[in-house]
């Protein structure tokens, strides 16, 4: 301390001197000191703008590796949250911002980001600028995902499932003018619904008796659409299983089937083996005669698609989702998985959308048939729900008169409409004689991977 003291009033005693040396000294001293100064606020500027681009990253990184569907417009959804979350100020101008997966990481991408900051003291050494840099790594994670299953039970899912299928119900069908669909039927006779109604129904080669084309496919071992349908649901549960396993991720399922009515086959369960057995129920609507659900009195004109009704439904059986963490009180993600030829066939004061043009559908006796109403898929995808749509096509029948007159107008669009009510990249067509199970297990893998949190 003493020293301290001592130098102390030898500066002083300098600072009264007359001879102006204490000017100079101080002359040489200000000026490196000044600089260090101004470097120092310059280098601090810099680092405030450091933490500011490090957030802004973070940022942008995590909007990118929770994104809906992080394969599309990647760049441009990382660069569209880094600018936003970054905006230039006098003491920083945001520069670049780049995105790569990384090497050593699984489900990871390293995000890298540059700002320039203007200096002021330093300026006067030539450096008119900083330029800083933020990295940060966002690891991807697959949520819990609940899955719902809307499978189509309509009488149009009952057509042969390949072409040798269909030409083989055609040929043995020639009483009903070639019929390649096992339309199933309770009532069998002509005494029932009349004549008409029959619509020539083929006999029992064992009975003697007449018979359902339902029956007819069974005893020419002809596989219906519908039985591809039972067994892709049935699938789906075991890769379902092996992905939850190999994501570390928690599945639970439901399944429900839609025709005139909305079917229970199995509410929503963590059990997988349970849904698989659940879904070997899955069964072909059985209308009691030709136009007639459940009487030879009743005539439901056939309408026996309802999707208004189905929607409905499935919307309020679905909860809000949640983010799909294992965060206390979080919930998981949803995803409604609808398979389906796409034609809706109601009455029509049961529609909640009549076609505008015969280009999306027709009405005609009471009895629509036409595209679906995407509004329905609008309200549901506007929860937070994502949809995926796998779409068995609507075999053309164009030597068919019904399908001729109701249908082929609009059969261009089925696809394209189903395709809108589907989430972005959750769409997927399978044609007739394709292989819906590796369809419906391709599209569940594209759900699932195009979800994801962050951390």
């Amino acid at each position: 301390m003493s020293k301290i003291l001592a130098t102390a009033r030898i500066l002083l005693r300098s600072l009264t001197r007359k001879d102006g040396a204490v000017l100079v000294w101080f002359a040489v001293t200000a000026i490196p000191l000044l600089l260090a100064v101004g470097v120092g606020i310059d280098v601090a500027r810099a680092y405030a703008v450091k933490v500011r681009l490090g957030a802004a990253i973070d940022d942008a990184g995590l909007a990118v590796a929770t994104t809906l569907d992080p394969n599309i417009n990647a760049q441009n959804r990382l660069t569209k949250y880094f600018y936003g979350n970054f905006a230039s100020t006098q003491i920083g101008t945001p520069t670049a911002v780049s995105m790569v997966n990384d090497a050593t990481v699984a489900n990871a991408i390293d995000v890298t980001g540059t700002a320039t900051v203007p200096t002021t003291f330093m300026a006067l050494a030539g450096f008119n600028s900083i330029t800083v840099q933020a990295t940060a790594q966002i690891v991807r994670r697959a949520p819990n995902i609940d899955f719902y299953l809307m499978l189509d039970s309509s009488p149009s899912m009952a057509i042969a499932a390949t072409q040798t299928d269909i030409n083989t119900m055609v040929s043995h069908t020639s009483a009903q003018g070639g019929c390649g669909f096992g339309c199933h039927h309770s009532q069998t006779t002509a005494s029932s619904c009349g004549a008409n109604d029959v619509l020539g129904n083929p006999i029992d080669p064992a009975t003697g008796n007449p018979m359902d084309n339902y029956a007819l496919a069974r005893s020419l071992g002809v596989t219906l659409r519908i039985d591809l349908l039972r067994q892709a649901a049935q699938n789906l549960t075991t890769t379902a299983t092996s992905t939850a396993a190999q994501n570390d991720a928690k599945y639970r399922m439901a399944v429900y089937t839609f025709d005139v009515n909305f079917n229970t086959i199995q509410t929503l369960t963590n059990s997988l083996s349970t849904v698989s057995t659940s879904a070997g129920n899955i069964q072909q609507l059985e209308m009691y005669c030709n136009n007639h659900l459940s009487s030879a009195t009743d005539s439901n004109k056939d309408a026996d698609t309802n999707f208004d009704s189905a929607f409905t439904s499935i919307n309020g059986i679905m909860p809000a989702p949640g983010n799909g963490s294992n965060i206390a009180g979080d919930t998981p993600q949803e995803v409604l998985f609808l398979v389906t030829d796409g034609v809706e066939d109601e009455l029509s004061t049961y529609s909640t959308k009549t076609p505008t043009s015969s280009s999306y559908g027709n009405v005609s006796s009471g009895r629509q048939e036409s595209v679906i109403n995407v509004a329905d898929c609008t309200t549901i995808k506007n929860r937070g729900i994502r949809i995926a749509v796998l779409y068995t096509e609507y075999l053309p029948l164009p030597t068919n008169n019904w399908y001729v007159n109701h249908v082929q107008p609009f059969q261009p669009n089925i696809g394209s409409t189903l395709q809108s009510c589907a989430s972005p990249g959750l769409y997927f067509m399978v044609q007739t004689g394709g292989d819906i199970s590796g369809a419906l297990s391709t599209l569940f893998e594209q759900a699932v991977q195009s979800a994801y949190l962050a951390q």
